[in-house]
């Protein structure tokens, strides 16, 4: 079983970066795999999750840093 990429953390240039190159992929998928036979039938649904982890990544809020609690 592959291990999952985790996009959290990383700068958001990398991330759209990362989203144009996955749906590029997926697209070149779909049209290759047209007029034949797919090797890998479960390369699309992956690709369609990373995609989804990427615009996640992108449109999660930013961490909220924690103020100091003042005391009297």
């Amino acid at each position: 079983m592959a291990k999952k990429t985790t996009f959290t953390g990383r700068p958001a240039d990398e991330l759209h970066k990362a989203l144009a190159d996955k749906r590029e992929a997926l697209r070149a998928y779909r049209f290759a795999g047209a007029g034949s036979r797919s090797r890998n039938v479960k390369e699309g649904k992956t690709m369609r999750k990373d995609i989804a982890r990427v615009l996640t990544a992108l449109n999660a809020p930013a961490p909220k840093v924690a103020k100091a609690a003042k005391t009297k």
